[in-house]
């Protein structure tokens, strides 16, 4: 199950990168310099379409922090679902290795009889001096 809500919302960040990413490290570049380094190459920022482009001059202060916010939130999410995985890999890894171990250990050891008696040496007879 929660293989299949982290698989559903990758899918769902990546449609949603896919749409709306470009338009929106534009935004962001161009409201914080400092992450400048979000923003697309020229090739890429040349094909953003007429239509979008007043929704971006339309966006005030107020709502790109709110979605600059949004995406550090996001973002935080994914690295906690990431390292939640890798959690889980190092666990099952573990017990892979404990079991292999077991069934290891049970191939090597000499099979044992069950309820066989175990022997006892057989006594030794003194012949009496004359």
């Amino acid at each position: 199950m929660k293989f299949l809500i982290t698989f559903l919302t990758g899918m769902a960040v990546t449609l949603a990168w896919q749409s709306y990413g470009d338009a929106a490290r534009q935004i962001i570049a161009n409201s914080y310099p400092q992450l400048g380094w979000l923003a697309p190459d020229a090739a890429v920022a040349q094909t953003v379409s007429d239509s979008i482009a007043p929704a971006i001059a339309s966006l005030d202060q107020q709502e790109l922090k709110a979605m600059s916010l949004d995406l550090a939130t996001l973002h935080q999410k994914i690295d906690q679902i990431a390292a939640g995985q890798e959690q889980m890999a190092h666990d099952f890894t573990m017990e892979l290795r404990a079991v292999e171990q077991g069934i290891l250990d049970k191939i090597s050891a000499p099979p044992q009889p069950v309820g066989a008696p175990l022997r006892k040496p057989a006594p030794t007879q003194v012949a009496p001096l004359r």
